[in-house]
């Protein structure tokens, strides 16, 4: 099989980005910002959430079009950027993201079939354990056939899961009532707009929201198996488009059918009981089905994500050599078994302790904040180097995007940046064995110092958990 024919095009990268990004998340978002803000802030939060990743998506294109002999380039990016150091933590961190969230998505999708066959219970039980396990093994085997294989199975699974959402927004905008939508809408004592009391509501928002955009790189990640260059900046653009335009309708379009405090107590998946409120149970129904799709679907995507980070970080002398093993297929098979493995172990640690693995998969989320500021910050540095001027528009986007993802990382509470380097401290011992394997000098004298940094800092969080001073239950 030819290169060309092995390849993804601008459909199955499309595919792939929409697929990975629009998960689980969007079917319980409204009630999620519900709990925090009304439908004033809460579109407030979208808009302006949608502009900095937006903006970061504009950084991804430069990088992409500037840099075209990079690969992966959530990382390549950063370490292009700042050094090898910070580029394998930055892979290492979207990996931690992406097959942790595989095994939440494995979870949900099965939460979601207990709603037809209560044999599943909430996802967490035996039956819905053995079952998430055989569609994952069925996963790794397809994708295992070849990229361009598995992208046009995701295709058909996007294309499935974008039905019953299409069927939700346009039975909203039937359904809108206007009083109802314009019914105290920035959610104040006043029912006016009143700063000191809208900027909290849209802060909170914000970090519902910010989550909900993760895995937009995804053409990007895809790139060294596309079948041209150019077409990945044009399928990240469309791709985001797509995306945000579905948050935006499904969530706001929800405080028109239901008031505020309504959508805030519905149980998961919101979406279902906001359309069962227009349509009746066929509402529920269907969208129920759709969670289940959607979850798979986003599971799928994500799954080959994992692996490929794994073998693009080890082609780049990132990861260690045995990453980058390919079979005929050119699928990535160490890459895939490793962390497809290390899902299979979540997924038989729900049975014991559901509660550890909500806490690492909620701390594996925060991790990909850290690609996402670094890549944003090479954009800024690299911009600045080539174009010779600060007053440059790709200077100025990356400095947006560099203070939106810094904003982030800091909003998310100094609890999660000590603790996220419990997941990065032990990966240093896995570039150590990399950059020898491939005889290169392991650390600069500014790499050994962030390395030992990041040890002293996990040093510290065991200690604050230990002490009681980071409750990781309560995180």
């Amino acid at each position: 099989m030819s290169n060309k024919e092995s390849s993804v095009g601008l459909a199955g990268l499309i595919a792939l980005t929409v697929s990975s990004v629009i998960g689980g998340g969007i079917f319980n978002l409204m009630s999620d910002m519900a709990k925090v803000a009304s439908v004033g802030p809460v579109t407030v939060a979208l808009i302006i959430s949608g502009i900095g990743m937006g903006i970061f998506v504009f950084c991804l294109q430069n990088l992409n079009e500037k840099l075209p002999h990079l690969d992966a380039g959530i990382y390549s990016y950063a370490e292009e950027g700042f050094g090898s150091f910070v580029g394998f933590n930055c892979a290492l961190g979207y990996w931690f993201s992406i097959f942790l969230g595989n095994v939440a998505l494995g979870s949900l999708a099965f939460s979601a079939l207990g709603y037809f066959f209560p044999i599943f219970g909430d996802g967490q039980n035996v039956y819905s354990v053995f079952g998430a396990s055989l569609l994952l093994w069925g996963m790794h085997f397809l994708i295992l056939k070849g990229s361009n294989f598995a992208s046009r199975i995701n295709g058909f699974i996007t294309i499935a899961k974008l039905i019953p959402l299409g069927i939700f927004i346009l039975c909203l905008i039937i359904g809108f009532k206007y009083d109802l939508f314009t019914q105290n809408v920035w959610g104040t004592i006043s029912g006016n707009f009143e700063w000191s009391e809208v900027t909290p509501q849209i802060k909170k928002a914000m970090m519902s929201a910010v989550w909900v955009f993760v895995g937009v790189e995804g053409a990007i990640v895809y790139s060294a198996r596309a079948k041209s260059k150019k077409i990945v900046g044009k399928a990240t653009i469309l791709s985001f488009a797509i995306i945000t335009s579905i948050y935006l309708l499904a969530t706001v379009l929800s405080f028109a059918v239901l008031s505020q405090s309504d959508i805030a107590e519905l149980s998961k998946p919101a979406m279902a009981q906001v359309l069962e409120s227009v349509v009746g149970k066929w509402g529920a129904i269907l969208i129920n089905a759709g969670v289940i799709i959607s979850a798979i679907g986003a599971w799928f995507a994500c799954t080959m994500f994992a692996g490929e980070i794994l073998f693009q970080g080890a082609t780049d002398a990132i990861f260690p050599k045995f990453f980058a093993r390919e079979n005929k297929h050119k699928a990535p098979t160490t890459a895939l078994l490793v962390s497809n493995g290390l899902v299979q172990f979540f997924f038989l640690s729900l049975l014991i302790n559901s509660s550890a693995y909500n806490f690492m998969a909620m701390l594996a989320s925060s991790t990909m904040l850290v690609p996402y500021f670094f890549v944003s910050l090479s954009q800024f540095k690299l911009s600045l180097k080539w174009e010779k001027s600060f007053f440059n528009k790709n200077v100025v986007l990356g400095l947006i995007a560099s203070i939106y993802m810094g904003y982030c990382l800091y909003a998310s509470g100094f609890e999660y940046i000590f603790v996220t380097t419990l997941l990065f401290a032990p990966g240093i011992f896995l570039f150590i064995k990399a950059r020898k394997e491939n005889q290169k000098k392991v650390f600069t004298s500014v790499e050994r110092i962030a390395a030992i940094t990041v040890g002293v800092l996990a040093i510290i969080a065991l200690v604050l958990i230990f002490m009681g001073t980071i409750d990781v239950t309560s995180m």
